[in-house]
């Protein structure tokens, strides 16, 4: 199930989901005027357009792609709509084999709840994160950081992009998140588990009081979340529209440990937009540098 919310600053949302099991997804629009919200929209309709049986990590990058083309496409026809995109989160799952491919542009996230631990599954493609993996910021300072809305990777920007794709084992009783930073911007993760652990018996519940927690921290962005558990079964043949299951016990436990995702989250300005992002680093980075070091002198 999903949920989308305006927030409190913004007046429209470009935030979309989709919840079409066994597919999930959210896309977090940028843009001038309304294009963000259609650089959103045109890429969750090109994951909605799934081809029936499809499957694994191939099937959705092929998605994500297609929908980058979509977008990109139509910036280049539409003078209103140039210099839009969009992040993307998607996550396909396979009853069969008991695992989920995912598919990651930007800086919205995948999590996974399980045995009451919280994990980000998903790098972020973003100006802070990098400078945080850089170790020339903490994790407290990327919270606060002016450029921590500024991403190095979105959908619709340029006419490739470079799709993080990887592949986790499902276990009964996952419970699977994906948002947009409308959320984690307002909410640290710790937080959203505490909500996880007081309402795991209600995804409505828990969604609901998501986006009432990161209005009631201010709601500067919109604010949208998807939910899906994994309860114990036998697979539904063809695609099913509950939640999905695994069989029980289920073989992909024993497979080799989880791959990680071996890259890295948005700026999206235009095409090319990868190197004001890149530029900015080194901005910040020398200035950084430059401050210690008239500290030292004085």
């Amino acid at each position: 199930m999903g949920r989308t919310d305006t927030g409190r600053r913004r007046v429209h949302n470009e935030d979309v989901f989709l919840c079409d099991p066994p597919l999930y997804a959210v896309a977090d629009g940028m843009g001038g005027a309304q294009a963000g919200e259609l650089a959103s929209q045109l890429a969750v309709a090109a994951l909605a357009e799934r081809p029936h049986g499809a499957a694994g990590e191939d099937a959705v990058e092929a998605l994500v792609r297609e929908a980058n083309r979509r977008i990109f496409r139509r910036s280049l026809e539409d003078p209103a709509a140039a210099g839009m995109g969009t992040t993307v989160t998607a996550a396909l799952v396979d009853e069969d084999a008991g695992t989920a491919a995912l598919g990651h542009v930007g800086d919205s996230r995948a999590y996974r709840i399980r045995g009451g631990v919280l994990e980000q599954l998903t790098t972020d493609h973003s100006v802070v994160a990098e400078l945080v993996r850089a170790g020339r910021l903490t994790e407290e300072e990327a919270l606060e950081h002016p450029y921590r809305s500024a991403i190095t990777r979105a959908l619709g920007t340029e006419e490739d992009v470079d799709v993080d794709t990887f592949t986790v084992p499902l276990q009964p009783g996952d419970t699977y998140l994906l948002c947009s930073d409308g959320l984690t911007s307002m909410m640290r993760d710790e937080e959203i588990l505490g909500l996880a652990s007081a309402y795991g018996d209600d995804p409505d519940a828990l969604a609901d009081a998501l986006i009432d927690a990161a209005n009631a921290a201010g709601g500067e962005d919109n604010i949208t979340v998807v939910l899906f558990e994994i309860v114990a079964g036998e697979p539904v043949s063809g695609d099913g529209r509950g939640a999905p299951v695994v069989p029980v016990p289920a073989p992909v436990h024993a497979a080799a440990p989880e791959p990680r995702p071996t890259s890295v989250r948005r700026w999206g300005a235009a095409a090319g937009s990868r190197w004001p992002a890149l530029l900015l680093i080194a901005v910040v980075a020398i200035a950084a540098a430059l401050l210690i070091l008239l500290g030292f002198t004085r």
